[in-house]
């Protein structure tokens, strides 16, 4: 397994030093291990989470809080997935189905919810676009 130091991982990731930390502090990201020097050792599992952040934080303009929110739900779903693989029993399997459902309904509620913003942002920018579009042209034709 690869490890590396947070140097690297704020390179890979276009991240600060200082982001990485204050991102394991707020648990956005788990405990790297320490090396015999007390140094972070990340692995390819911290880069991954760090650019689905990035990219959760970037393309759809989620706060740390929302960030902190959609990572917990993710790990719920990651665990309740690997409880289910464990399940033999038919009854447990549907309990850990319905489990499995409710979250990845959470997580699309934030998303919708998400979504919903952006549209009506869309929105209310393309009216002003089109304000602007139609006083330029109201002005092109007074000139001629």
């Amino acid at each position: 397994m690869s490890t590396y130091k947070i140097e690297e991982v704020a390179k890979e990731c276009g991240l600060t030093k200082r982001t990485i930390r204050y991102y394991e502090e707020i648990g956005l990201i788990p405990p790297p291990e320490r090396s015999e020097g007390g140094f972070r050792l990340y692995t390819d599992q911290h880069v991954e989470r760090l650019k689905q952040i990035i990219n959760a934080r970037d393309v759809l303009g989620i706060s740390l809080q929302e960030l902190q929110e959609f990572v917990a739900i993710s790990e719920e779903f990651i665990s309740q997935r690997d409880e289910y693989k464990h399940v033999q029993d038919d009854d447990a399997k549907r309990q850990k189905l319905e489990e499995l459902e409710k979250t990845l309904s959470k997580q699309l509620r934030l998303i919708d919810q998400r979504m919903e913003k952006l549209t009506e942002l869309r929105t209310n920018i393309g009216q002003l676009h089109d304000r602007v579009t139609t006083a330029q042209a109201n002005m092109k034709s007074d000139r001629e």
